[in-house]
C-alpha cells in the first residue's frame, strides 16, 4: 500500500539588476511513502493466575494471600527456564469492604502470579499444577527476536517499494533519475493479539495437572517509509 504526492515548484526569474546575477533553478521535489506488512505467528505467551481472599482482619487476609502466593512461586520456579518460561509476581493488594451504610465490614484482597515465555506446553502444564491459583487471563505476543526479524523483513520490502515508486515517478515525468532527500522510517506491531479469559476450573478429577488449553494467533509487523526525492 502506498500513497504518493507530487509537487513541483518553479521559481520565476527575479528582476535583473546586474548582468552577473545568477538566476535560481527550477525545483522538482516529490513526496511519497511506501509501507510493507509481515505476518508472523505469535511465539510468546503471558499467562496470569490469581487468587482471592477475604476476611474481617486485613492482616489475616494479607497473610493468607502471601502464604498462597509463596507456595505457588516455589512450585513454579522449579519449572522456570529463560527464555522458555519466566516466573514473576503480578498485582498484590487489599481493599476494604463496606456495607450500604458505609460501615467497614471486612477486607478483600487478591494476588497474581505471571508465567511468561516461549514454551507454551511448559507454561500450560505448570499452570495446571498450581491448584491454589486459577487462570484469569492469557495473552500472546512476539518475542524480541521474532519481532526484530519481522521488522527487518518488512523494512527491506518497504524501502524497495519506495525506491521503485521514486524511479517510476521520475521516468513518468521524463527525468533520468532522482536523488534521495529526507526519509523517515516508522515501525509498529498490530494485532490480533488476542486475550483469553480462562475458566476458573481447568482440571478434571482424574488429572489434577491437566494443561490449560491455549491457542496462539498471528501478529502483523508493519514498516512505513516516507520522505522526499529530488528528480533530476
Amino acid at each position: 500500500m502506498k500513497s504518493i504526492v507530487f509537487g513541483a515548484l518553479l521559481i520565476g526569474a527575479a528582476p535583473v539588476f546586474s548582468q552577473s546575477m545568477v538566476q535560481p533553478l527550477p525545483s522538482q521535489r516529490v513526496s511519497l511513502s511506501a509501507s510493507a506488512t509481515v505476518q508472523v505467528p505469535q511465539d510468546e505467551l503471558t499467562l496470569t493466575l490469581s487468587t482471592q481472599r477475604e476476611g474481617s482482619n486485613a492482616q489475616e487476609v494479607q497473610t493468607q494471600l502471601k502464604t498462597t502466593l509463596d507456595a505457588a512461586l516455589t512450585l513454579a520456579r522449579r519449572q522456570a527456564q529463560s527464555p522458555l518460561m519466566s516466573v514473576s509476581t503480578g498485582r498484590f493488594g487489599l481493599s476494604p469492604r463496606h456495607d450500604r451504610n458505609g460501615k467497614l465490614v471486612g477486607w478483600q484482597g487478591s494476588a497474581e502470579l505471571v508465567l511468561q515465555g516461549r514454551d507454551f506446553v511448559r507454561i500450560s502444564q505448570t499452570a495446571g499444577q498450581l491448584q491454589t491459583l486459577t487462570v484469569s487471563s492469557a495473552s500472546f505476543g512476539l518475542s524480541a527476536q521474532v519481532r526484530q526479524e519481522a521488522q527487518s523483513q518488512a523494512q527491506s520490502q518497504a524501502i524497495e517499494q519506495f525506491q521503485k515508486s521514486a524511479a517510476e515517478i521520475a521516468k513518468g515525468f521524463g527525468f533520468g533519475g532522482y536523488t534521495l532527500g529526507e526519509v523517515q522510517i516508522n515501525a509498529n506491531q498490530v494485532g490480533p493479539v488476542r486475550p483469553y479469559m480462562m475458566a476458573a476450573s481447568v482440571r478434571s478429577a482424574s488429572d489434577e495437572t491437566a494443561p490449560v488449553p491455549l491457542e496462539a494467533g498471528l501478529s502483523q509487523v508493519s514498516v512505513n517509509v516516507s520522505g522526499s526525492v529530488q528528480l533530476k
